[in-house]
């Protein structure tokens, strides 16, 4: 006789009220915010203006980028991740799947480059439709390149010119001066190669 009783107080769940996200939900959106920002810290500076930020927040990553003592960075930290909660991740999270290769628009660009880079190897007169692409491209570079990236491949030998074709179709479409490189573009390329 108690349940019945019980039963009847309880409130109605078509009140069409949301219940309140429970606390270990709110626990774990503040914890993928802060490794968010943890991901925004680990950019670098030029990473960094690409991606869309609030003017305070881009401010605070740029702090916690040039602190190295242990509590200060920590305490830095928690002020990233109390401004992220009043911004929308998803923005966020898009540019940075973008950087990391995960977008599915990026994963599109990397294949698109990948069959214009064997479509090189396989067809001299590739080089035509590249330069007519991109007047900017050096055709004399690239012919160097795809003989280079042949004899690399007939002599077993590293694929650095393979490699580097990619590279600078990458830096075509991106727009950028072709040539300049940096650590992270040979991460790039050998995931790009898999």
């Amino acid at each position: 006789m108690i349940h019945a009783d019980y039963d009847e107080q309880l409130p109605d769940d078509d009140s069409g009220v949301p219940e309140p996200p429970s606390k270990s939900q709110r626990k774990r959106e503040s914890h993928a915010l802060q490794d968010l920002g943890e991901q925004l810290v680990a950019l670098s500076l030029d990473q960094l203006k690409k991606v869309p930020l609030p003017e305070s927040l881009a401010d605070a990553v740029r702090d916690a980028k040039r602190m190295t003592k242990h509590e200060a960075r920590r305490r830095q930290m928690q002020y990233v991740g109390k401004l992220m909660r009043t911004v929308d991740p998803e923005p966020i999270q898009a540019q940075l799947d973008v950087f990391n290769g995960v977008s599915k628009a990026e994963v599109v660009r990397q294949h698109r480059l990948e069959r214009l880079r064997v479509d090189l190897l396989e067809d001299e007169s590739t080089l035509q439709t590249i330069v007519q692409t991109w007047p900017e491209a050096d055709f004399q570079q690239l012919r160097t390149l795809r003989r280079n990236a042949l004899k690399e491949r007939e002599q077993n030998k590293p694929l650095r010119a393979f490699r580097e074709i990619f590279r600078v179709l990458r830096d075509l479409e991106a727009g950028t001066t072709v040539g300049a490189s940096d650590e992270k573009d040979g991460a790039d390329d050998a995931a790009a190669d898999e």
